[in-house]
Formats: structure tokens, sequence, C-alpha cells
């Protein structure tokens, strides 16, 4: 497999542009550990093999346990490796992941209120989508995972 088009050369602005966006999660209250989980399930889910490998060597990187991440994909099965907090956001990353599929449900909004502040669930909101758009970028232009240039 190649890659279809480098992106960020061929749209400079408009990655930064996402960028900004990155730049602007990392400075609010959502822990970076946990949008990083975020990000590597709802990659998991659309299948980026780009992402996967980038979230999970960050993951790593910022001391979470393998046990953990290769569990993600899991987390529901997974007892209380996951916090709650943990858990009502992956699934409300999911929901929002396939929403067409299962739309927000009330209840999954109800869990998401028992740990996160309004603002907070905005900025949730804004991860789910940003990681969405990534996905969709690496995924449609087949962007190489960085561990496939090491075989």
């Amino acid at each position: 497999m190649s890659e279809r088009i480098d992106f960020h050369s061929a749209a400079p602005a408009g990655m930064k542009a996402l960028g900004g966006v990155y730049s602007y999660l990392a400075q609010t209250d959502l822990p970076l550990t946990l949008l990083e989980l975020l990000f590597l399930r709802i990659s998991q889910i659309n299948g980026c093999a780009y992402c996967i490998d980038l979230h999970t060597k960050a993951l790593n990187k910022s001391g979470m346990g393998w046990d953990k991440i290769v569990l993600t994909s899991v987390w529901q099965e997974s007892g209380t490796l996951f916090s709650d907090k943990e858990k009502a956001a992956l699934y409300w990353a999911e929901c929002l992941t396939l929403i067409a599929q299962q739309g927000a449900p009330d209840d999954r909004y109800t869990a998401l209120k028992a740990h996160f502040s309004e603002k907070e669930i905005v900025d949730l909101n804004i991860a789910i989508g940003l990681m969405n758009t990534y996905n969709r970028m690496a995924i449609s232009l087949k962007k190489l995972p960085a561990s496939a240039s090491l075989s």
C-alpha cells in the first residue's frame, strides 16, 4: 500500500488549522491521557492503522500500561481496569463515532454528566470530532503507520 496524498504537504494551512484544534484541547482541563485513550478507541472503531499506532505509542510513553492499552478495544469487558469516568467518556466517544447507527442516547449523556462539566462535555465532543476527521484523512489517503516503515 502506498500513500495517496501527503495531506500535510498538499494542504498545510488546513492541517495547521486541525493542529490548532488539538492545541486548544491540550490546554483544556481534560487530561491528555484521557484524550489519547479516546483517540485510540475512536481509531480502533474506524480502523485507522496510522492513528492506532500513534496513540498506542503516546499512551505507553505517558506511562499507561500495556494491559490497559491492549484492552481498550474491549474496555466494557475489562472489569475495573478503566475508571467510571473513563468508561463514560469511552462510551460517549463510541456513540458519537457511530452516531448514524445509535444516536447519542440520553442514558449515555446522563452518565457523562456525572463526571464532566458542560464545558468538558463540549471539549470531549470537539476531541471526538477531531479524531474522526483525522481518521478519515489517514484512511482515505492511505497514511502508513510509523511502525510500518520500521519493518
